[in-house]
């Protein structure tokens, strides 16, 4: 072997070497965790950073890294046929494409992807810094071809794809549920992060209390009663109405009221209510979940009464209750247990009609629609279209929901029988 040939095989397997660098290269790059690459910058890593710089115009690396991926591949095909073209002569191109396609599919393109697919976040790390100034180097050649094929498909009509702030939560959406089904997430914590997305798809009338169960003060009422009323309650914020409960004057803390008590020790018949308490904050019931948080922050508020679009009294909304439509339900030292589900020996449930449809699709899997209402109760007098007596059963969207009791016109409790497994399920 004469050492010109020995140059052109040594040459030739560099070339495959650089081959297979920039098809490695491209799929770690596309493949490495976005978050652990922004989170290992954020920490200081240069090669994270390396990383984060290159993918921040993806089509200029893109086509740095074909550019040069091609131009190896041609380079060292060349080179092959050129060499067996010495040896065998003609016969050496046909052996020179089939052999150098074959080393090129296994050497520079099957081996390099695969292990960079399998390692993407440890591959993208390492080459990262090595290709920013390749980058650098071929962006004029780049750029030249870029322009060429921007112009190509202007003239074809197709223009540049905008990427919208739906797409981008979809993409997330698909990727939080695509972690919690390779067992990479629990299901709470891929209900969690869901309901931290719907936020701005839900309303404050969705999670408030409702006015029929809202605990309030009457201004007029005897002191005693009133500290008997708040020592009795689990709550540590009322609201405080006077002449008719619609009519709300103030919302009175506890603590507001435990310092005027003390302050007033000597005679409390001079304490008035009504000058301790703060001045109500009153939010229409079609206000998102995302903007109340906003808003109870931006205020410093933890309280707000819901009133409806001709200004009567709703409910209320507390910060609890938002956090709670994330995280599930919170129960600390002083609240009081609702028990609102009863699960049955037969599969059957035994529902309280206050309880949340979001709730329960969130707790059981379940996919009853909660556009029309929002509690159980609700969800049944609209299908039903009608008050129904105890004992009466309906079936719709899958379930049997047969109605166990009710005070006056209210559903106060169901039983609810699921879809079968295989889903069958029938409407009326």
């Amino acid at each position: 072997m004469t050492s010109e040939t020995a140059i052109t095989i040594g040459a030739i397997g560099l070339l495959i070497a650089l081959s297979g660098f920039f098809s490695g290269s491209e799929t770690a790059l596309t493949a490495a965790s976005r978050p652990r690459m922004h989170h290992l910058a954020g920490e200081g890593d240069r090669r994270a950073r390396a990383v984060e710089r290159l993918r921040e115009d993806r089509e200029r690396l893109i086509g740095a890294i074909l550019l040069g991926n091609n131009a190896v591949n041609i380079l060292a095909s060349a080179l092959a046929t050129s060499l067996l073209i010495s040896v065998v002569g003609d016969a050496g191109v046909a052996y020179a494409t089939i052999g150098m396609t074959l080393v090129i599919l296994v050497f520079a393109e099957v081996l390099p992807k695969t292990y960079a697919i399998r390692h993407p976040d440890r591959v993208a790390l390492r080459v990262g810094p090595v290709l920013r100034p390749i980058v650098w180097m071929l962006s004029p050649i780049v750029s030249a071809v870029q322009l060429i094929v921007s112009a190509t498909l202007s003239v074809a009509g197709a223009s540049q794809a905008t990427r919208s702030a739906s797409a981008a939560e979809e993409e997330l959406r698909g990727t939080i549920t695509l972690q919690a089904r390779e067992g990479e997430m629990v299901k709470h914590e891929h209900d969690m992060l869901h309901s931290i997305l719907d936020l701005e798809d839900v309303d404050v009338g969705a999670v408030m209390t409702h006015r029929k169960t809202m605990e309030m003060i009457d201004a007029d009422a005897a002191l005693a009663d009133i500290l008997d009323q708040v020592v009795r309650s689990p709550h540590t914020r009322l609201p405080v109405w006077k002449g008719e409960p619609d009519n709300i004057v103030g919302v009175l803390h506890t603590k507001d009221l435990l310092r005027a008590v003390h302050s007033n020790l000597a005679d409390l018949d001079r304490l008035d209510i009504l000058s301790i308490v703060t001045e109500p904050w009153f939010v229409p019931e079609t206000t998102p979940l995302d903007e109340q948080l906003h808003s109870f922050r931006e205020r410093q508020a933890h309280f707000a009464l819901i009133v409806d679009e001709y200004g009567s009294l709703m409910g209320l909304v507390t910060l609890e209750d938002i956090i709670e439509e994330i995280v599930g339900e919170i129960v600390d030292e002083h609240d009081i247990a609702r028990g609102e589900v009863v699960e049955r020996a037969d599969g059957s449930l035994l529902i309280r009609g206050t309880a949340a449809i979001r709730d329960l699709n969130r707790a059981y899997g379940w996919d009853l629609p909660d556009e029309e209402a929002a509690t159980i109760a609700g969800l049944v007098l609209n299908e039903a279209q009608e008050i129904p007596e105890i004992g009466e059963s309906f079936s719709f969207h899958g379930f049997t929901f047969e109605v166990r009791a009710r005070k006056r016109n209210q559903i106060t409790r169901l039983r609810v029988i699921p879809r079968p497994r295989d889903g069958a399920g029938g409407n009326a």
